[in-house]
Formats: structure tokens, C-alpha cells, sequence
């Protein structure tokens, strides 16, 4: 294969990666975003013909930066957002209204913006908007303001109460995002080793070095999983509304940091696969049908993981496939090499399966 073929074909399996986490992302967030929408339409609405500015530029702006556009939203978040929008909006206000503006008034708005939320509470959320929306209040020229000196006060008021109203009445279930991006994250990692395994079980060098570049681009699905699914555990250990799914949101937490471990070794079990397929090794098929296995595996941990039930099927097949990991077997050094790996990558999916640390490690033949 030529290079420039080369570099084509993993631009191809990069972009294949980057749509499919992509169209992931959108599943997951594209009805909090229409909710956001929604609501800062309905912020927009009621302070141009309800309050009767013509103006009403905060009143959207705060519903929508209150809400954002992911599911994981707490009422308290909401709220830190909102109100660091109205503070930074009314201090913004009064002070042009003393000061002016300028360039050290930009820095005196922003001080005394971030000052006086940090003492009203402890949440950066609301301090970064504070000091955010003082600027923009700054920047702006003063013939948008209307409703008189706290005209843009009251709509970053509405918006904010919109928020507020969006975010107690709707119902909201912190596992469902975490499953999900659990999901995809799982998938990402069976459709490397099913890759692979074609590609060992071909001889195929080509396909081998695509699950290597398709491991390298899921990095990003994992990770968001991870910050996701810690994010949702740490606020379900203070929020009493969903401390009752505080254990499954540990767990798959720990799933995320194993599965994350999983697609290390795959890396590195797929990156020493390609010489051996180049060298034209011989008994690569016994190994191509163990790690096609432990992709049939995954997908079922997937399956299991985003639905939020035990992973049981899951566990008995990575449990049949670590009892068949025997490098002993097996007169070829580098293919033996490739089954130290794999058996590094089974335990660690054994136990983002539900498996104890030790009984996975106990099913591994004895080297």
C-alpha cells in the first residue's frame, strides 16, 4: 500500500471514529439542548411582550447558559448559573451607571463582580458568570438596555426563573447519561478487537493497523464517560433526590476507569499484533478467535452496561475466554507475547463485568 493510501485509509477510520462519537454525543444531548432552546424562547417571549421590552437580549442568554445542553443538570447548578448571571448583570449595570466604562472600569466591574459572588457562595459556576456577564454588561452599548436602570436585570431575572422552572419539573434520571456514554464506550472497544481479529485471522495487515488507528481516536469517548459518570457519583452523594442511585453511579464510575484500562492494553496488544502479521506468522488464527471472542464480550458488557443490568452473560464468556488463554499452548514466541496481553485485557473487562478482582485473575491458566 502506498503511503498516500496509507494516509487515506487512516483519515478514513479517524473521521468513521470521530461521527460515530459524534452521533453519540447528539443521542445524548439533543433533548436537553431542545429544552434549553425551547426555554430560552419562552424567556425571550415573556420579557418582549409580557414586560414589554423591546430589547430582552439577558433574558435568553440566562436561560439558556443556566441550562446548558447536557443532561447533567442539578437543581443547584441552575440556580448557581442563574444567579451568577443576574449578579454579574445588576453589578454590571449600577456600576457603568457610576463609573462608566473603559479599561480600568472593565477591571473594576470584573473585581467587584467575582468579589461579591465568591462571598455569596462557594460555587465557581456562579463567580465565573458574575464576572462574565458584569463584562458583557461593560461591553455593550447602552442603547440595549431598556426597562429603565434594572431593565436588563429583570430579563436575566426571567431567563433565570425559566431555568429554574425547566429544571424542577423535569424529570431527570442522572444513570440514563452515564449508561449511555457506557454504552458507546464499550462499543468503541469491541469494534477494535473485532477489527483486529480479522485482521490477525487474515493476515491482514491492513485492517490490524486500522483497530490500532480506531483505538488511538476512542480515547475522547472514554474519557467523557469517565467525567461524566464521576460527576453525576459526586453529585448524588450530596443531593438527596438521587442518592438512591449513588451505588450504580459508583459503579459504573469504576467500570469507566477499567474499560479506560481495557483500551490501553488493546492498544498495545493491537500495535504488537502488526509485526507478527507482517513477519507473516503462523498460528495467529487460535489468537484472531480469542479476540473475536472477547469482542462478542464487550458487546455484551455493552448491551448490559447501557441498560443498567447485570453484566452475567457478560462475565461467562470473558470467563470461557481467560480459561483458553494458555501461552503454553502455543509454540510461537510472539503469538505467546500476544496472549500475555490479551489476558491483561480480560481481567480488566472481567471485572468492569462484575467479576472479583481475584476470581478473575484465578480463571487465568497458571504461567
Amino acid at each position: 500500500m502506498s503511503a498516500t493510501a496509507d494516509a487515506g485509509t487512516r483519515t478514513r477510520v479517524l473521521l468513521e471514529a470521530r461521527v460515530r462519537q459524534g452521533a453519540s454525543r447528539v443521542h445524548a444531548a439533543w433533548f436537553p439542548i431542545l429544552q434549553a432552546a425551547i426555554a430560552a424562547g419562552i424567556a425571550f417571549g415573556l420579557a418582549r411582550y409580557v414586560v414589554h421590552h423591546p430589547y430582552p437580549f439577558f433574558a435568553p442568554v440566562c436561560a439558556w447558559v443556566a441550562l446548558g445542553f447536557t443532561a447533567d443538570r442539578s437543581v443547584r447548578k441552575v440556580a448557581e448559573l442563574a444567579v451568577g448571571v443576574a449578579i454579574g448583570v445588576a453589578l454590571g449595570d449600577v456600576l457603568v451607571h457610576l463609573i462608566g466604562n473603559g479599561v480600568w472600569q472593565v477591571a473594576v466591574v470584573l473585581f467587584v463582580a467575582a468579589t461579591i459572588a465568591r462571598f455569596i457562595d462557594r460555587g465557581a459556576l456562579l463567580t465565573t458568570q458574575a464576572g462574565v456577564q458584569a463584562l458583557v454588561i461593560v461591553g455593550l452599548p447602552a442603547l440595549t438596555a431598556s426597562g429603565g436602570p434594572l431593565g436588563r436585570w429583570i430579563d436575566a431575572a426571567i431567563g433565570g426563573a425559566v431555568a429554574l422552572v425547566v429544571a424542577v419539573l423535569t424529570p431527570r434520571d442522572p444513570r440514563r447519561h452515564s449508561r449511555a456514554l457506557a454504552r458507546s464506550a464499550c462499543e468503541e472497544l469491541a469494534g477494535v478487537l473485532r477489527v483486529a481479529a480479522r485482521g490477525l485471522r487474515a493476515g491482514s495487515s491492513d485492517d490490524v493497523e486500522d483497530a490500532l488507528v480506531r483505538a488511538r481516536a476512542s480515547q475522547p469517548a472514554i474519557d467523557e464517560w469517565s467525567e461524566t459518570a464521576k460527576n453525576a457519583g459526586e453529585l448524588a452523594r450530596i443531593s438527596p433526590t438521587i442518592r438512591r442511585f449513588r451505588d450504580e453511579l459508583a459503579g459504573l464510575e469504576a467500570r469507566a476507569v477499567l474499560v479506560d484500562r481495557a483500551m490501553r492494553n488493546a492498544r498495545v496488544l493491537v500495535r504488537r499484533s502488526l509485526p507478527a502479521v507482517e513477519a507473516g506468522t503462523h498460528d495467529l488464527s487460535a489468537i484472531a478467535t480469542q479476540v473475536d471472542a472477547t469482542a462478542r464480550a464487550t458487546s455484551e458488557l455493552s448491551a448490559a452496561l447501557g441498560s443498567g443490568r447485570d453484566a452475567g452473560r457478560a462475565r461467562t464468556d470473558l470467563f470461557a475466554v481467560a480459561h483458553a488463554l494458555d501461552p503454553f499452548t502455543i509454540d510461537d514466541w510472539q503469538v505467546q507475547s500476544l496472549v500475555l496481553l490479551q489476558r491483561s485485557l480480560v481481567v480488566d473487562l472481567l471485572e468492569a463485568a462484575g467479576a472479583e478482582p481475584q476470581d478473575a485473575r484465578d480463571a487465568l491458566p497458571e504461567i
